[in-house]
């Protein structure tokens, strides 16, 4: 069995999408959600009262003192034998105790096509606004493993969509977005399973 543990800080739409992909498996299982966000929507969908993208799994909130100056997380993901972190639209930069403790086990998704758009405080709406403002004709999703910088580790996976003159940044959001539904589960797969034929 293989064991994700899922970081969010929002309402958890690829993350319920990720569930929904692996809930009929009998090899992976959604093992833990963690959250930086007590408000987050994710919550919810790990309780199975979100509807659709339902998740089931226990959920862990922490506060920025224990994922920065503790070892707490590294220590219960290990205790929890996780074998792969996926961010799903989780804020914070990864600590590097947590990058070195699992070297290429941990996987995030970006609303752009990197390495533009990318970096410190380009996240969600600012990103899309970005693209918008630069007079962009695609955007897209970048699926990549996660270091020590922000959005600079190697990439997996790229998938791009239009953008034309008449967009707004929701237009762009909304395109992005369902890139995201349609790729991250499926990618997430593939890293499973390379992790399994090397192991």
């Amino acid at each position: 069995m293989q064991r994700i543990a899922l970081f969010a800080s929002g309402s958890g739409s690829n993350a319920g999408k990720i569930a929904d992909h692996f809930a009929a498996s009998v090899e992976v299982e959604i093992s833990l959600v963690l959250t930086n966000n007590p408000k987050a929507g994710v919550i919810d969908r790990a309780r199975g009262g979100f509807g659709t993208g339902q998740i089931h799994a226990p959920v862990l909130m922490f506060d920025r003192t224990t994922f920065y100056q503790t070892n707490r997380i590294v220590e219960l993901l290990q205790k929890q034998e996780i074998d792969l972190i996926v961010l799903a639209g989780f804020m914070w930069l990864i600590p590097a105790q947590l990058v070195r403790a699992f070297p290429n086990r941990i996987v995030n998704i970006h609303p752009a096509l990197l390495p533009k758009f990318g970096g410190k405080g380009m996240y969600g709406h600012f990103v899309h606004e970005a693209v918008v403002a630069a007079g962009e004709t695609e955007s897209g999703i970048t699926i990549h493993y996660v270091n020590e910088q922000y959005d600079e580790g190697a990439v997996l996976f790229q998938a791009t969509c239009p953008v034309v003159s008449t967009d707004s940044p929701d237009d762009v959001a909304r395109k992005v977005q369902l890139l995201e539904h349609a790729h991250y589960p499926r990618v997430v797969e593939e890293v499973l399973n390379q992790m399994k034929n090397v192991q």
